[in-house]
């Protein structure tokens, strides 16, 4: 089966950046696109930011100008490039990917995989 290893949460004060990564992992499959979301406390989970194996990029109002999302394809990992943090961007950050995974006869079939998650605290 396929895994998401994430890696990069910690503690970081206002106004700060950290950088999230996550790889995928796990038998053949290509990667339809990739993506963070994330879930506070007391709230639903969020999209935050969504990439296709292409480059192409999705943001959500939440982080657009502040965050950059990546993509190696090569290495099936994708980043997240957080800046100016607030406290509010406190959370458990979760890895998401989207996935086909190669078929006998050529066909695929869909995989959406998660991460376990890891904490972003912006606190002083």
């Amino acid at each position: 089966q396929v895994q998401l290893l994430e890696s990069g949460g910690g503690l970081v004060r206002p106004g700060g950046s950290l950088k999230l990564s996550c790889a995928a992992s796990g038998g053949d499959f290509s990667v339809i696109a990739m993506g963070w979301y994330r879930q506070a406390p007391g709230k639903q989970r969020e999209m935050l930011a969504m990439i296709t194996r292409g480059g192409s990029p999705t943001y959500t109002n939440a982080v657009k100008g502040r965050f950059t999302i990546s993509i190696d394809s090569a290495e099936n990992t994708v980043s997240l490039q957080m800046s100016s943090l607030k406290p509010e961007d406190t959370a458990v950050y979760y890895c998401n990917a989207d996935l086909n995974i190669p078929q006998s006869g050529g066909d695929f079939r869909y995989l959406e995989v998660w991460g376990q998650g890891t904490l972003v605290t912006v606190s002083s």
